[in-house]
């Protein structure tokens, strides 16, 4: 049986439970089963390491020291599926039934609850992490016998296999977008990856630079640039791979489910340390921002459509009640000097001529280079949004000179069974560096778009030519044209009185 198998298994076993109801359920009680299996075999794998350096006489010199974030008897392989001295399942101790609710009930998850409140755990470890993920989580499995056979599955998988490891981030990820599918905020669980490859792909992440997400949803963009990053591993030093561990992705994001899932979907990824905080990013007086607390790269798609009330508008100086033009400002106060962004806004953004949208506009060309914006096609984020969007992409380096266009123009209209892929955002990603003219791109020079403020995409291969006559000319076909309406309303009247 395949993993996404036993997962469309585990999800059948989940919903003839009385205390599951809908997509959202299934994927928040399926997703914290899978990360105790994982912190069970990721624990493991690091005690053997430490083993193994030790009995090699390597442990002091290497520094290789593992300590179990677990106490043994919270431990996946003695509470869940507690094995025989031969490696098959201990029958005589393995709870089911009541016996097991109440157990995990009663005492495990207020012994991982309390990791959050430990006074002396650093808010960087991972116990400290963990307590964070279940301050807000709580079994709402009914039946402790089906909770039992959902462990039972869920014991069958290796997470110290890379390929299998591999697999669940893919199969999580389609869990996720069910989730918000269901739910109705696909927006929040989900963005397009296809999008968010080729956002990272041409922002580069390099070692060293910190990435920052303030509407983290399930953290895909901080999850890709972690990929993209580890895909250069091995030319990578220890201290460079460990700074990417810890103190290279940031992100906050305001609702108590996206965030236990993104901080999981993180971890399940490999992020061991990641600083995601559960926190309404719009409450930050962006006037309190120093440069130390700035980022090297932000990449986003930011919740639009919102209103935000007068109190959280104080916090900014073009006050607005649109939470994509609040975000916005937010991100370019957060850009390190020489920093790079990318971030997703609604259409509106670029040309709505009241006074908020304008003067963004205005800041925006003036203080950054704004010198990418890629038009996307409508549908990109059904069944969330029907919204037509685009993707600015501006630096913290000086004022823009000129922008560069590029339209995304698939040659189907997209749905949600026919999504954006990774083809129809090929060409941008090739000609993103060279800022080429083609038939999908074209360039235009800040003094035009200073002019009105109007940043929207207008194709000038698409431009049919305007004739402007003089006004004489103007008037006297006009008063040709009433003189032919006059005469054919004539013939109609001779027309009717024949009859």
């Amino acid at each position: 049986m395949s993993l996404q198998q036993k997962i469309d298994r585990i999800t059948d076993i989940l919903r003839r439970d009385d205390g599951i109801s809908g997509a959202m359920h299934y994927t928040e009680q399926t997703s914290w089963i899978l990360f105790l299996k994982f912190l069970d075999d990721y624990e493991a794998e690091k005690a053997e390491k430490a083993e193994k350096a030790e009995k090699a006489d390597e442990a002091i010199l290497s520094g290789i020291d593992y300590i179990p974030v677990l106490d043994e008897e919270y431990r996946w392989s003695n509470w869940a599926c507690p094995k025989t001295p031969d490696g098959k399942p201990d029958i005589q101790k393995a709870r089911t039934g009541d016996d097991l609710r109440e157990y995990v009930n009663g005492e495990l998850f207020p012994y991982l609850k309390g990791f959050r409140n430990d006074s002396q755990a650093d808010p960087g470890s991972f116990r400290y992490k963990i307590g964070a993920i279940f301050e807000y989580l709580d079994n709402k499995i009914a039946s402790g016998h089906t909770l039992r056979e959902v462990l039972d599955i869920i014991d069958t998988l290796n997470f110290q296999s890379e390929t299998e490891l591999f697999e669940l981030s893919q199969v999580y990820e389609g869990l996720l977008q069910n989730m918000g599918d269901a739910g109705g905020y696909a927006g929040e669980f989900y963005t397009p990856r296809s999008l968010i490859r080729a956002i990272v792909q041409v922002i580069d992440p390099q070692p060293g630079q910190s990435v920052y997400d303030a509407a983290a949803g399930s953290c895909g963009f901080l999850i890709e640039a972690f990929e993209h990053l580890k895909a250069g591993r091995q030319q990578l030093t220890t201290s460079q791979w460990d700074q990417i561990q810890q103190q290279t992705f940031y992100g906050y994001e305001k609702t108590t489910l996206a965030y236990v899932m993104g901080m999981m979907n993180m971890i399940l990824h490999g992020i061991e340390s990641p600083n995601l905080y559960r926190q309404n990013t719009l409450t930050q007086n962006i006037r309190d921002i120093q440069e130390k607390d700035r980022f090297d790269l932000i990449l986003a798609n930011p919740p639009f459509g919102g209103k935000e009330k007068a109190q959280i508008q104080q916090n900014f100086p073009i006050q607005s009640n649109a939470t994509e033009l609040l975000f916005l400002q937010h991100f370019m106060k957060s850009l390190k000097s020489g920093g790079k962004a990318a971030i997703v806004v609604p259409e509106g953004v670029l040309f709505q001529t009241n006074s908020a949208f304008t003067q963004v506009r205005q800041e925006l060309l003036e203080h950054f280079n704004l010198h990418t914006i890629l038009s996307l096609p409508a549908g990109v984020f059904l069944p969330y949004s029907g919204v037509k969007t685009n993707v600015i992409f501006f630096e913290r380096s000086g004022g823009t000179t000129e922008t560069w266009f590029y339209e995304c123009e698939p040659e189907q209209k997209l749905t949600k069974n026919k999504p954006l892929n990774d083809g129809h955002l090929a060409e941008f990603v090739e000609l993103y560096a060279l800022r080429t003219t083609t038939d999908h791109s074209w360039t235009v020079p800040v003094d035009k778009l200073k002019e009105d403020y109007d940043l929207s995409a207008k194709n000038p291969a698409k431009q049919t030519e305007v004739e402007h006559l003089p006004p004489r000319k103007i008037l006297e076909l006009i008063q040709e044209k009433e003189a032919a309406v006059t005469n054919l309303l004539g013939e109609i009247d001779e027309l009717l009185g024949e009859q």
